[in-house]
C-alpha cells in the first residue's frame, strides 16, 4: 500500500500550484473585464479571450503537475513534441481555423475597431460600406448600407484595409446623413 506520507513533498507542491494558478487566472479575468470595459469591447470578444487565456493557463498547470509528480523529462519532451507535431499538421490543414483566432485576439486587444462602428472595407472586388454587429472568434458580422448582414472572415479584417467613417457614437447621431447618402 502506498504511504501519503511519501508523497507529502508532491502534494503540497501541487496545491501551491493550483492555488496560484487560480489566483492568477481570476487577476487575469479580472484585468482582461477592466480593459474590455475601458476600450468598449464586448463581452463575446471577452470570452473568446477568456477561453484562450484559461487554456494557456491550465495547460500550463498540467505540464509543470507533470513535472512535479517525477514524469522524466526525456520521456514527457517526447510526448510534448509528438503532440505539437501532430497538432502544427492539424493546424496546417486548417490554417485558416488558426488566422482567425489570432485575428481575432489582434482585433480584441490593438485594433480601434468595435460594435457600432460605420466602417468601409477598401477592397478592389467589393463596395462593403456599412455598420459593424458583431465580432466573433471567426467572423466580422457588419449591416450594409443596403441592409444585407453580410460576415467577413477577422483574417480578411486584419489583413484589407478597414476605414473607419464614424465610431458608434457619431454612427447614433448621423442617421439622416446615412439616409440622405442612400437616395
Amino acid at each position: 500500500m502506498v504511504d501519503i506520507v511519501s508523497y507529502k513533498k508532491e502534494l503540497l507542491l501541487t496545491v501551491i500550484l493550483i492555488v496560484f494558478i487560480v489566483v492568477l487566472n481570476m487577476l487575469n479575468k479580472r484585468a482582461i473585464r477592466r480593459f474590455g470595459r475601458t476600450s468598449a469591447i464586448d463581452m463575446n470578444s471577452r470570452k473568446i479571450i477568456f477561453y484562450l487565456s484559461n487554456l494557456l493557463f491550465y495547460g500550463l498547470a498540467l505540464i509543470i503537475i507533470t513535472l512535479i509528480w517525477g514524469v522524466d523529462l526525456k520521456e514527457f519532451s517526447v510526448f510534448i513534441s509528438s503532440v505539437l507535431a501532430i497538432l502544427g499538421i492539424g493546424f496546417v490543414a486548417q490554417w485558416s481555423i488558426l488566422s482567425n483566432l489570432t485575428a481575432s485576439v489582434i482585433l480584441f486587444f490593438s485594433h480601434p475597431l468595435r460594435l457600432g462602428d460605420r466602417i468601409h472595407v477598401m477592397d478592389k472586388d467589393y463596395d462593403w460600406t456599412g455598420v459593424v454587429e458583431d465580432i466573433s472568434g471567426f467572423y466580422l458580422f457588419m449591416r450594409t448600407d443596403e441592409g444585407k448582414r453580410i460576415s467577413i472572415p477577422t483574417n480578411l479584417v486584419i489583413q484589407k484595409g478597414i476605414e473607419i467613417l464614424a465610431h458608434k457614437n457619431q454612427t447614433e447621431e448621423m442617421p439622416n446623413q446615412v439616409e440622405s447618402n442612400k437616395n
